[in-house]
């Protein structure tokens, strides 16, 4: 059985897509390469980090990094897991701002850890990335973008290309000049040409279409009477 491993050469990725993208290549080269990302030379515990994904979602970083705070010492525990989550019933969670809707994914996630429906880094490592998405969307409050996040940050697979996010589907369009955004179906479409690199590809399009805000910004900013030059 096939071994994955965490990460993949960069040089290697930056060669392949400027080669084969010619726009993507000239911004590329604007932008400067991008090292390989710290998350895919750390440890992590996925059970841990779906129930800090859930209990993030829609808040800003900290606002959500008080409530995960009041949590660790609400179970006395850095770690959120089905042992710990279950120190807390559900108005303590509450109580910890923690939502109605929230506290039922943490639970539906403690339950399916207990059944052992949650692979663990060791099960992951030998499992391609559509069988770790379907594993583990079934979760309450987890979806395939969350999913795709930590096959991207975390696992440092090499070919993952989130379709449904906007800020990859604006860089696209910057790329390629395009009056509209690419649909979904268009961009998994235009991104065949980016395997089996689309996951360095995505980092460049995100930065792509921070760029492209950072500079509308900048140029609205000296057209304004009085602006700084």
């Amino acid at each position: 059985m096939p071994r994955f491993t965490r990460g993949f050469d960069v040089a290697e990725a930056h060669a392949w897509l400027s080669r084969r993208d010619r726009r993507l290549g000239t911004w590329m080269k604007r932008l400067g390469p991008i090292a390989a990302q710290p998350g895919w030379a750390k440890r992590f515990d996925p059970v841990d980090a779906l129930a800090r994904a859930i209990l993030f979602q829609q808040l800003s970083g900290k606002a959500a990094s008080t409530i995960v705070g009041r949590v660790e010492v609400a179970i006395g525990s850095q770690r959120l897991h089905a042992d710990t989550l279950g120190r807390i019933d559900d108005a303590a969670l509450r109580t910890c701002g923690v939502s109605g809707n929230k506290a039922l994914a943490l639970r539906d996630l403690a339950r399916r850890e207990a059944d052992g429906q949650i692979p663990d880094l060791r099960r992951m490592s030998v499992m391609g990335h559509d069988a770790i998405i379907d594993a583990l969307v079934p979760i309450r409050g987890i979806g395939r973008w969350t999913v795709e996040m930590m096959l991207m940050f975390r696992l440092g697979r090499p070919d993952i290309l989130p379709i449904d996010d906007l800020g990859i589907r604006k860089g696209a369009q910057r790329v390629d000049k395009a009056e509209t955004l690419p649909t979904p179906k268009e961009l998994q479409a235009r991104g065949e040409k980016w395997g089996p690199y689309r996951t360095y590809a995505s980092l460049y399009l995100w930065r792509i279409a921070d760029f492209s805000a950072d500079a509308k910004e900048t140029t609205n900013r000296s057209q304004v009477p009085g602006a700084a030059q």
